[in-house]
């Protein structure tokens, strides 16, 4: 499983594997118990981890470097009940996050997603998007062909008239 497929689906707790995409939702695998289900884009929305962004004082910094830094440190992670507890542990973890715009609710978020990585054996990194150079093929050009005449050219062009009038009922 990577990084770069996991969601986060709103109104429903926990990280997903986004198995399928279609126009009208999504089939997803949770990784608390692997279960597979469709998730309605008219119901819930979908957010890539790879995507999201926390607020620090200085430039936003995407999650996985969040991830990076409580894998990093050797503070014991707090429950993610104890909200002065998390809060503490952000503030010796990650000093820059700006704590008026990270609600407790990020955090405790934070820490459950870090977790369930944990727990499912997920490598926390950027997917690389490889930039391929790719060879532009010579464009040949068409003889164009000749109007048949300016007249026929002008009646293609405009779309028929429409008629706004009420239908008669019978």
């Amino acid at each position: 499983m990577d990084y770069n497929k996991l969601v986060s689906v709103t109104g429903l707790s926990g990280l997903f594997e986004l198995l399928s995409s279609k126009a009208d939702g999504g089939i997803v695998r949770s990784l608390e118990d692997k279960s597979t289900k469709f998730v309605s884009t008219r119901v819930h929305s979908f957010s890539h981890l790879e995507s999201i962004e926390i607020f620090t004082t200085g430039e936003n910094v995407n999650l996985v470097e969040i991830f990076t830094a409580v894998k990093n440190s050797s503070e014991k992670l707090p429950d993610a009940g104890d909200a002065k507890a998390v809060k503490a542990y952000f503030e010796k973890v990650y000093p820059s996050m700006d704590f008026t715009r990270v609600y407790n609710s990020d955090m405790k978020k934070i820490i459950k997603w870090y977790q369930q990585l944990v727990a499912n054996n997920i490598e926390i990194k950027l997917s690389e998007h490889v930039e391929e150079e790719t060879t532009v093929p010579e464009v040949t050009t068409a003889k164009a062909k000749p109007a048949a005449s300016p007249k026929a050219a002008t009646a293609k062009a405009a779309p028929p008239k429409k008629i706004n009038s009420p239908r008669k009922m019978a």
